[in-house]
């Protein structure tokens, strides 16, 4: 397979198969961060929260049994192998959030509501890429680096299970018990039990996840070029996409640009499945300035927090890196917050 496709090539097909079926599940399962925290925030409702623990949970799950098969080794992924500043995490977090709040998506979410044909997320996912670019390799990358140093080659484990391996309990032991202790949360209210649509795709979305790791991992130790092992997130992909749609005859596809325009493609058969798809436009200048704001926003905020509600909320979560419950923890706050600013705003009541 890699000496007909090539390892680039190989790489992008696999975030391509898991990108769609991402998609599918934001438009047909309604996967959504922002619309979990606003379900439980508002609407009673936690279901949508407890189908995210799910996905975490399988994709703990997944990526341990993988590690105790020697079929994956986490250690040299971006959420262990670079030391961990918890500032950046928390202030990256809360930027995030706030700005998920303020343009109504994340990444992933405007990805997916893109493939509806919604307009008004191509503007969301235009600058949010862009945004990401502009402080991780732009302009104000320098800045960053002053204010939040990147350490790589981390001597100390940065992840849970790298902790815990070095007093002898196995990844298998770990990832089962976290994972499964998380998964049985989860599903410990009968409401959710009887959700199996919630059920389904939340284990699509941990599955996913999982065969990122897989699948990059098979290709950086198969093949002959240096492919990084990396899986789902949705910040600095969207630049990469961008960026790889200006230079394709001198570049090379990627991980990143299968899974950005798989998310794209699944979320398009979904729609047209459930007979949801239509182009929608803007019709107010003032909800779409907020929504460029907000998208202004979150791509500084991934890159601070090495990751979006996907990439820290479930890749990092699959390795157990210390970074994710931090990170999740803070974007549910920054969202919140925005939430609140949004829907009943700030002015005490009179």
């Amino acid at each position: 397979m890699l000496e007909m496709l090539g390892e680039a090539n190989a790489t992008a097909l696999i975030g391509l198969m898991g990108g769609i079926a991402l998609g599918l599940a934001a438009r047909i399962g309604r996967f959504c961060t922002l619309g979990a925290i606003e379900d439980v925030l508002y609407g009673a409702d936690d279901r949508r929260l407890r189908m995210w623990a799910i996905a975490i949970a399988v994709s703990i799950i997944g990526t341990h049994i993988a590690l105790s098969m020697g079929t994956f080794d986490s250690g040299g992924t971006a959420y262990l192998d670079r030391v961990w500043n918890p500032m950046g995490t928390i202030i990256g977090g809360l930027l995030f959030g706030y700005g998920m709040a303020l343009s109504g998506n994340c990444g992933y979410g405007a990805l997916a509501r893109l493939g509806g044909g919604d307009l008004r997320s191509f503007v969301i996912v235009l600058v949010m890429g862009l945004s990401a670019y502009f402080v991780m390799s732009g302009p104000l990358a320098h800045t960053r680096v002053w204010l939040f140093p990147v350490e790589e080659n981390a001597t100390t484990a940065q992840g849970l299970t790298q902790m815990l391996g070095g007093v002898g309990i196995s990844p298998l032991t770990t990832g089962l018990v976290v994972g499964g202790g998380l998964l049985a949360a989860a599903l410990a209210k009968s409401e959710m039990l009887r959700s199996t649509g919630h059920i389904f795709w939340g284990c699509v979305v941990g599955l996913a996840v999982v065969s990122g790791w897989l699948g990059t991992y098979w290709v950086a130790t198969t093949g002959f070029d240096a492919e990084p092992i990396e899986t789902h997130t949705f910040a600095a992909p969207i630049g990469d996409t961008i960026f790889y749609t200006m230079t394709a005859s001198g570049n090379a596809l990627s991980f990143s640009v299968g899974s950005v325009v798989g998310v794209v493609i699944g979320a398009a058969l979904g729609s047209y499945s459930k007979g949801h798809f239509r182009w929608e436009a803007c019709e107010d200048p003032r909800e779409l300035r907020r929504q460029i704001l907000g998208a202004a926003i979150m791509g500084p905020g991934a890159i601070l927090a090495v990751g979006c509600s996907v990439g820290q909320g479930i890749s990092a979560f699959s390795v157990l890196a210390f970074s994710a419950p931090v990170t999740l923890a803070a974007i549910f706050i920054g969202a919140a917050f925005g939430l609140k600013q949004l829907i009943t705003g700030f002015a005490p009541a009179q």
